[in-house]
Order: C-alpha cells, then structure tokens, then sequence
C-alpha cells in the first residue's frame, strides 16, 4: 500500500473504529448481518483501491463475501431489501435515517449496487467513489444512535424489521 495513498485513510478510519460499547450478540440477526456486510463491502472496496488486486487482504475479503452470497438467502435474511423499501415507503423519515449504503445498495429505484463484491453507485461511472463518501457512510454506520436501533429487544430499527416481517412471511 502507497504511504500516500488516500484510501488509506479511508481504511484506517474503518479499522479505527470499535464496537466496545455494544453487545453485537444483542443485535437483530438479520440486522447484524447487513450491518458486517456493508462493513465487509466497503472494506472491500477501499482494499482494491489501496492494495494490489492480489493481495492476501483483498483474497481473504473475497472469500468472506464469496462465502455471504449464499448466507443472505438464509433464515429472515431475504426480507431485508424488501424491508428497506417498505420503510422508504412507509416510514421515509426513518428510510432517511438509515446508512447511506443501505439506502443506496437495497433501494429498488437506486442503481448502486455490490458489483464483483465492490459498492458502485453509478453503474454507468468509470470514477472512483471519492474518499469522503467513505468516510461518510463508515461514520454513518459506527453512529452510536443508529447502533442502537440494531438491538433485537428495545432497538428501533429492529421493531420495524419485526413489523416489517410479521406482514410479509407466512
């Protein structure tokens, strides 16, 4: 890794953060899942920017998001795209709450999305995402507030998946 490449600053704000305040086996299930994946993707993303595409970093991410593909179908796990839809429609204050990866990869009228694993938001862009939409999502995602919300028993966000499933499984 470059000594002055940009991206590494990115990383290191990622890897500099802690969840020593919280207790992540309380989180929702489904919502601790998304919550690593979207930290996994922006990893990710940032180590292709930083590291050679053959790196041991970036083999090993790879491998952790090759093996989520198939975990994402498990268990409640499929609602979450629909989830994020049914709060931009039904609660679009709260939709706006949420991290901007989320919003961005599971809204149905956002074209961004995890290609080969990386998080684009234009499809149609050859740019690279600048360092501050990292920043910004790496700092919306460690918000104390919003982990708050993940928590299975009193969190917000988690009440609204539980709504959210109740209407839509069998």
């Amino acid at each position: 890794m470059s000594e002055n490449n940009e991206y590494r600053r990115g990383l290191q704000a990622l890897y500099g953060k802690s969840l020593m305040l919280h207790d992540t086996a309380l989180f929702h299930p489904v919502l601790k899942f998304f919550f690593i994946d979207a930290c996994a993707h922006l990893d990710y993303t940032l180590g292709l920017m930083s590291y050679n595409y053959a790196s041991p970093k970036n083999i090993m991410s790879m491998e952790y998001l090759r093996w989520r593909v198939d975990e994402e179908k498990k268990g409640d796990r499929p609602l979450f795209r629909g989830f994020v839809n049914w709060l931009k429609a039904n609660h679009p204050d709260r939709f706006e709450r949420l991290p901007a990866v989320w919003r961005a990869v599971y809204d149905d009228e956002d074209p961004a999305g995890y290609r080969s694993f990386r998080l684009v938001l234009d499809p149609d862009s050859t740019t690279a995402l600048p360092l501050g939409f990292f920043t910004l999502a790496i700092n919306e995602l460690f918000d104390n507030e919003f982990l708050k919300s993940l928590y299975e028993e009193t969190g917000s966000l988690a009440r609204f998946f539980e709504e959210y499933r109740a209407g839509h499984t069998a």
